[in-house]
């Protein structure tokens, strides 16, 4: 089975100025899907965390290396990938497109065997995880309503971030917290996420290891992105000192970015992003490291319905990945699958056993978000 062409359609949602007469226009686009088209009528899905220009470019670029590829070795084809662009830039446009390549060669792979991609990858530790549901603190007013809200719909796992963390007071920061261990109970876990690799963060060592200490005293159970993305030597000394879990790595590509991460201690948990990383091939590679190193993989969620089945079949793979991300109240994961996403009365997401990703997505929605069809008729061939 060969691989006859790749095409891609960015996802945009319409979003209505406000003012008088009010406009609609496109959100800026920062997911894009990937349809690996192959000889022999099957297709593969893939998800980029990158706008869908930067992809076309990436794409035209790596074209002739692809085209006519064997579509069922995923590993080797997604290196090669790699090994032949090293002097376009190591880590960017190109590996994050990588990544949407490698996902659909792998659902390809599973489509071909008749085998879920998790034990392709060696054999399944799990059927089923705790998704945590990732939400953001803009609304801080409303946060506690909505956590209790999504404790009633079975959520046992939280995680708050960005908004006005760290961006205020101390005090501002601890009044957040509290309340939202108030609205979930003592029972579930919490996370809170800096959000330090947005744009002029301004705090540093001594204000992460004050924010762990008061993290701790509500059992949040880890503190996501405390400092700047290349803080090394920092985080070095956080995880050492912090009472709480310290976690990071959504902003890092390939694995070779990871090695004085996981080699040198600065994480207690890892977080990957499987559609930026270089796909779940490097994510996988990147799983064994942490683990040989006494870290835990838990990947970085906050993209699309594809992306969250590749974590999931990622993560019946790995023995100690079991949480995934469940970006709360995003269409490109609730609509964009068909028949939705559904919890246990345990508050887990089954894995699917099905062939490849197991994912089918709504084409009618997919229409919708891409802006046309063409992403369906590439996709009905699945």
């Amino acid at each position: 089975m060969r691989i006859r062409e790749i095409r891609s359609a960015g996802l945009r949602r319409p979003v209505t100025e406000s003012g008088e007469g009010g406009r609609t226009t496109q959100e800026r686009c920062i997911y894009t899907l990937i349809a690996i088209i192959t000889d022999e009528g099957l297709t593969g899905l893939g998800s980029v965390y990158t706008d869908d220009g930067l992809v076309q470019s990436a794409l035209a670029v790596l074209e002739p290396l692809y085209r006519g590829e064997n579509a069922l070795e995923p590993e080797r084809v997604s290196e090669k990938l790699r090994q032949h662009t090293f002097w376009l830039g190591r880590g960017g446009t190109i590996t994050h497109t990588i990544s949407g390549i490698d996902i659909a060669l792998w659902d390809l792979l599973g489509q071909a065997t008749g085998q879920p991609i998790g034990r392709l990858l060696g054999g399944r530790y799990r059927e089923k995880v705790k998704p945590y549901a990732s939400v953001s603190m803009s609304n801080h007013a409303s946060l506690p309503d909505k956590l209790r809200e999504l404790r009633e719909q079975g959520f046992m796992a939280f995680k708050m971030g960005w908004g006005p963390f760290g961006r205020q007071s101390k005090t501002f920061d601890e009044s957040i917290v509290r309340a939202a261990r108030e609205a979930v109970g003592a029972d579930v876990l919490l996370m809170v996420d800096a959000g330090a690799s947005g744009a002029f963060w301004k705090h540093g060592y001594k204000w992460a290891l004050r924010t762990a200490q008061m993290l701790a005293d509500y059992d949040v159970d880890w503190f996501e992105e405390p400092l700047k993305p290349d803080a090394l030597h920092d985080y070095i000394r956080l995880r050492n000192n912090s009472p709480v879990a310290i976690s990071g790595g959504e902003v890092l590509t390939r694995r070779q970015s990871f090695l004085p991460w996981l080699q040198n201690g600065a994480l207690d948990i890892v977080q990957p992003d499987i559609t930026k990383v270089g796909g779940i091939s490097e994510a996988r590679r990147i799983g064994w490291t942490a683990q040989d190193n006494g870290i835990r993989l838990i990947p970085h969620g906050w993209n699309t319905a594809v992306g969250l089945a590749a974590d999931l079949q990622l993560a019946s793979a790995l023995p100690d990945t079991d949480l995934v991300e469940y970006l709360i109240d995003s269409p490109y994961i609730d609509e964009l699958t068909a028949g939705g996403w559904e919890l246990d009365k345990e508050g887990m997401l089954a894995i699917s056993d099905a062939p490849g990703l197991g994912i089918e997505l709504d084409l009618d929605a997919v229409a919708k978000y891409t802006g046309g069809e063409d992403m369906c008729r590439w996709l009905s061939a699945r």
